[in-house]
């Protein structure tokens, strides 16, 4: 049983949500506020946070990079509708997602799963569905061993998120050739999950900074604008 912490300062959406993920056969752990999360989480981390954004005493941008420094378990962040700057913003720390206000209950719980199974599938506790997604990748530089959710880039570790290293994945399997954002996007989510153009970018834009944390001239990762991305064998 896979646990969830849901942080949120608005006490009906703890109780609806918290209630649909029981049913959906989660376990839940449900706090008021930022900082009630992390002292929480400093004894003991989740499988997953689903994080409001704006909550008092510690908000979800500054639990989430709190959070980075010790884990890259999956977050969602839960975003109003205005939100825009937030996002982006959130997705450059390392938010895996986001599900803006108001959302529909089955959307998260669909994302929830989505990012859950990829987590399994990293951490080595479930099987891959595919050949190629245990397959260790060396292209240049680059080391992933997918089994592992181990990235390297001339001899140093990255640490990436799931959706970060499955696009990186689907990327590198085949370097020279275009990924569409849609193509990215059925990587990244379930079918039933809809994410814009946004939300890749974002995501693509965080995985080059991480890259450039350990090489600054990390170039591997080009933009064909109007058509999508591809990785470029160094």
């Amino acid at each position: 049983m896979s646990k969830i912490a849901l942080v949120d300062d608005d006490r009906n959406i703890l109780t609806s949500v918290s209630m649909t993920l029981e049913a959906e056969g989660f376990e839940v752990e449900t706090y008021n506020d930022g900082q009630q999360a992390f002292d929480a989480f400093s004894k003991k981390l989740p499988d997953m946070a689903v994080l409001d954004i704006k909550m008092p005493r510690m908000d979800g941008m500054d639990l989430l990079q709190r959070l980075r420094q010790k884990s890259s378990m999956p977050v969602i962040f839960l975003t109003s509708k205005d939100d825009e700057i937030d996002e982006v913003l959130g997705l450059r720390m390392g938010a895996d997602d986001y599900v803006k206000k108001p959302f529909s209950q089955r959307l998260l719980v669909e994302r929830i799963r989505a990012l859950l199974r990829r987590q399994d599938v990293m951490d080595g506790t479930a099987p891959a569905t595919e050949a190629e997604e245990s397959k260790v990748i060396e292209r240049g530089e680059l080391r992933m061993d997918p089994l592992r959710h181990a990235v390297a880039w001339k001899g140093k570790d990255v640490s990436l998120t799931v959706t970060e290293f499955l696009l990186l994945q689907a990327l590198a399997q085949r370097p020279g050739f275009v990924k569409s954002r849609d193509q990215l996007m059925d990587v990244a989510y379930d079918d039933q999950v809809y994410v814009d153009d946004r939300t890749i970018d974002s995501h693509i834009k965080r995985l080059r900074k991480k890259l450039r944390t350990v090489d600054s001239e990390f170039s591997a990762i080009e933009t064909l604008y109007g058509i999508g991305y591809r990785y470029n064998e160094e």
